[in-house]
């Protein structure tokens, strides 16, 4: 047991017990490159917390470039510098997963209707025949043409 206390460190009671998921924060972490120590930092949603006592985690997730990362950090690691709360966020589920599916602010225009979307009002596009639309083998020239 005495390699749990190497890796997780003492079991006192963690400063980071108040990171719920929704919660946007800043995760200062340890990293040593030959023989130095400096410190990186991932910011992100936090998603999910899961377990207890010493194997305590919780999962990071940022979207950089479009590309969506995920991280699982330890709560009571050495590794871990510091964990700043940017934005507490308030939320109806403890597993956020349905963020990896959504891009961008869908998830916002998907969850609350506009108000000027009535059926009445809502523009439509012209319906093509299917003579009119030109396969994606075929060159534009040598399209058929619709037989009106």
């Amino acid at each position: 047991m005495e390699w749990l206390k190497l890796v997780h460190g003492t079991a006192h009671s963690t400063p980071h017990a108040a990171i719920r998921p929704g919660d946007e924060v800043r995760v200062w972490y340890k990293i040593l490159e030959q023989g130095k120590e400096r410190l990186g930092q991932f910011e992100g949603l936090v998603i999910r917390t899961r377990g207890e006592g010493s194997s305590r985690t919780f999962t990071v997730r940022r979207v950089t470039h479009g590309e969506g990362m995920e991280r699982v950090f330890p709560f009571d690691a050495k590794t871990i510098a510091r964990i700043e709360l940017l934005r507490q966020g308030h939320v109806k589920r403890s597993r956020l997963y349905f963020l990896r599916t959504v891009v961008g602010k869908t998830r916002i225009a998907a969850a609350e209707p506009s108000p000027s979307s009535s059926t009445s009002t809502e523009r439509r596009l012209p319906e093509r025949s299917e003579a009119s639309v030109v396969s994606a083998d075929q060159p534009a020239s040598r399209a058929v043409p619709s037989s009106s």
